[in-house]
């Protein structure tokens, strides 16, 4: 555990962790199994929507972005581009409501959560797992308290209950002059607030459900 973590208020979860290496492990042996499956099953879909956003608008299909996982590792978390080339260049790293930022294929992309697809690679490399707290760029990880370090315990997810609840985190920052200031201030203290009782409910069967509820609330949208 790298240094910054040590506090006492992370040590608390991580006895919680230290009790559950078994379902550690499974879940890494779940992640890989199912991700590689996912991936070969996806791969032709994927392949259409690669077509669809080349001719929706210039620039690269695969958006890459620094992210934060376990221990703190940086990554670069893969999606479809849902964005015009150089979005971040062109306003701040949240998506507010009524971005016009977003493409007409981006729309649908994210409508679905089809752009976050990609990802099941990030699954295989073991940078990301299908259940954790989502990864969160580095200029927001400087602003968890000792306690929210704690959600680097694990690896970051692909979905989580906080993601279900917040799915249409536009609308929150929806009228805020200052989007990435309300993100941190407010919408990142209440997401941090169910990741962290994740970790304390963490196990396999917990992620499932988890998952399921995911693909409910998609449909359901």
């Amino acid at each position: 555990m790298p240094e910054f973590m040590k506090n006492k208020e992370v040590m608390k979860y991580h006895k919680i962790l230290r009790r559950k290496k078994t379902q550690i492990f499974l879940k890494r042996c779940f992640d890989l199994i199912f991700s590689i499956i996912l991936a070969a099953l996806m791969l032709p879909f994927m392949a259409v929507v690669y077509f669809i956003i080349k001719f929706d608008s210039p620039g690269k299909v695969i958006f890459k972005q620094k992210r934060v996982t376990r221990y703190g590792k940086i990554f670069y978390v893969y999606k479809f581009r849902t964005m015009v080339e150089n979005a971040e260049k062109l306003g701040t790293q949240v998506t507010t409501d009524g971005d016009n930022r977003i493409t007409k294929s981006g729309k649908w992309l994210r409508k679905f959560r089809i752009d976050e697809f990609p990802q099941i690679f990030n699954i295989i490399k073991g940078d990301l797992s299908f259940v954790g707290t989502r990864p969160e760029v580095p200029k927001y990880v400087k602003h968890y308290t000792p306690e929210m370090m704690a959600t680097l315990l694990l690896p970051a997810g692909v979905t989580s209950s906080a993601s279900i609840l917040y799915k249409d985190e536009a609308e929150f920052l929806k009228g805020s002059k200052n989007p990435d200031e309300t993100y941190v201030n407010e919408i990142l203290p209440q997401k941090m607030t169910y990741n962290l009782e994740y970790i304390k409910n963490f196990g396999l069967i917990y992620d499932i459900k988890i998952m399921i509820k995911t693909i409910i609330a998609v449909i359901k949208k």
